[in-house]
């Protein structure tokens, strides 16, 4: 073999030597910039789960925050559901409740403690009366009557007493009770009440004119003997 057939197999030896490089060189770079990729879309997708998982987490807490607005609203308005007939039914109880059950005029109140204290054998020795209006509506306006009464006799029948004037069906409240003293088995009894007189109605108004001199010999702080 020539020198110079030799010279020509080393170079052509060399030039693929360099292609090979060269090309090996630019593989590599290919390959990289795809790791390099692949780790990108990687992590995009990564933060991309992260997301997601939190806006479900948040939107399901938002969720539940709702719904337990929503059960308290329900709760809420519950007892106002019906309101207008309620109202219109409890006028109409308190106006029931007005007329079975409150006087129209001192002379009821009188008549119904004496005949409690003629059915216990109680005697009251004093009776005083004081008024002020206190509520106006529904049946018509209410004047308030304090009563205090001091009473005497055996202690059962003033205890039979007192339970009777909570039975009555005059409504009476018993705002306060006192034993005032003993004296040879006759017991004091002071006894602070309170009633409630309503606007006559019908045939009450007539009844309520001729005993128009109750509420002057009563009221403002009058006694009865």
């Amino acid at each position: 073999m020539t020198v110079m057939t030799r010279s020509a197999m080393t170079q052509g030896v060399q030039g693929v030597s360099e292609r090979t490089r060269a090309l090996l060189t630019r593989l590599n770079l290919y390959y990289a910039g795809v790791a390099a990729l692949a780790l990108v879309n990687v992590y995009l997708l990564a933060h991309m789960a992260f997301a997601w998982r939190a806006a479900n987490s948040q939107n399901a807490e938002a969720v539940a925050q709702q719904t337990v607005a929503m059960k308290a609203a329900e709760i809420a308005k519950k007892p106002l559901e019906g309101l207008d007939e309620k109202l219109v039914q409890a006028t109409a109880d308190a106006d029931k409740f007005s007329e079975r059950r409150l006087p129209f005029a001192y002379s009821e109140v009188a008549g119904e403690l004496g005949a409690l204290e003629k059915k216990q054998n109680v005697k009251h020795a004093r009776m005083q009366y004081a008024e002020a209006p206190v509520l106006e509506g529904g049946a018509g306006a209410l004047t308030e009557v304090r009563m205090d009464a001091s009473l005497s006799g055996d202690y059962r029948p003033l205890v039979l007493f007192v339970n009777g004037l909570e039975r009555d069906k005059m409504f009476f409240l018993i705002r306060g009770v006192t034993l005032t003293g003993q004296q040879g088995g006759t017991v004091g009894l002071r006894l602070q009440l309170t009633t409630y007189l309503r606007a006559p109605t019908g045939t009450e108004r007539s009844q309520k004119s001729v005993t128009a001199g109750d509420a002057a010999g009563a009221a403002g702080g009058g006694e009865s003997q």
